[in-house]
């Protein structure tokens, strides 16, 4: 079976450790590092950010909307950050949170994860609150493209709760966790992943998002369900998680996490970026014993 998303996510986790630096070019941030409030600031800071993550991590993950903020010029900018970070074999996950039903969400599926479209990435994060099954065109467009999705499940915002946290009407079930076994039951791979020996085996290509501040018992998303599955987890860094932490939140599952840091990064500027990538990606190395 290929395993596509999952396989390439699984080796690049091995080879650069679980740093994913974020690309959130905020008004601030371009003021700092000097640049124009326009789509050739946000360029040229995508594209810096870019320069210094390659070879260096996991992944990286533009925050589509401070690219849209600009329109037309900012998604051709973001398009040209994307395929710069291609070049660069980063794998890349649009963080749009896309989230509607059949033929629209087959075209967000289409404009993101359509190898050859202008705004390819290799994963996209997506909201399950229309229903898990509403996602059931992106994902099951992405998986024979070799692509991959992060369903919001238990997110690090402190309003997210209210919702994720909720009882279904079955016990002991809460949202995140009737998201979580919705979404899986999308990924025909996840019956043979959870057959194999889960210190060789890949990843699945449909993963979550979890809060690396988050308890997640509250939540009812234990080890043993999200196993199979990689995480993408923000809250590292700015929001108060550390790489130390990475183990102590995730556990088992640490090897699985995509650890998403923007600001604590970003906010070195232009000129320290790249050594502070380089740093920061060596604690997390670290901490999961490379």
């Amino acid at each position: 079976m290929n395993f596509g998303f999952g396989s390439r996510l699984r080796g690049t986790l091995d080879a650069h450790g679980p740093l994913c630096v974020g690309i959130d070019p905020h008004a601030a941030l371009l003021d700092s590092w000097g640049l124009p409030q326009s789509a050739e600031g946000v360029r040229a800071f995508g594209l810096a950010v870019v320069d210094a993550a390659a070879g260096r991590v996991a992944a990286v993950k533009p925050q589509v909307a401070f690219f849209e903020r600009f329109g037309s010029a900012g998604f051709a900018a973001l398009e040209d950050v994307l395929a710069a970070a291609r070049s660069a074999e980063l794998l890349t996950i649009a963080d749009a949170k896309r989230g509607d039903i059949g033929t629209t969400m087959a075209g967000y599926a289409q404009a993101w994860l359509e190898p050859g479209s202008p705004l390819e990435a290799d994963a996209l994060t997506i909201s399950p609150y229309l229903g898990g099954g509403s996602l059931a065109e992106a994902i099951t467009q992405a998986l024979p493209a070799g692509k991959g999705v992060f369903v919001l499940a238990a997110t690090s915002n402190p309003d997210g709760a209210s919702v994720q946290q909720a009882r279904t009407g079955t016990p002991g079930e809460t949202v995140a966790l009737r998201v979580t076994r919705d979404v899986t039951a999308l990924d025909p791979s996840s019956t043979a992943l959870r057959a194999l020996d889960p210190s060789v085996a890949p990843l699945g290509s449909v993963g979550l998002v979890v809060g690396a501040t988050i308890d997640r018992s509250a939540f009812a998303l234990d080890d043993d369900t999200l196993r199979t599955m990689p995480l993408l987890a923000p809250g590292f860094g700015a929001q108060g998680a550390t790489p130390e932490d990475l183990r102590a939140r995730f556990g088992t599952l640490a090897g699985n996490v995509l650890a998403s840091e923007s600001r604590s990064i970003l906010s070195a500027g232009p000129d320290r970026i790249a050594a502070t990538i380089e740093e920061r990606a060596a604690r997390y190395q670290e901490v999961m014993g490379g």
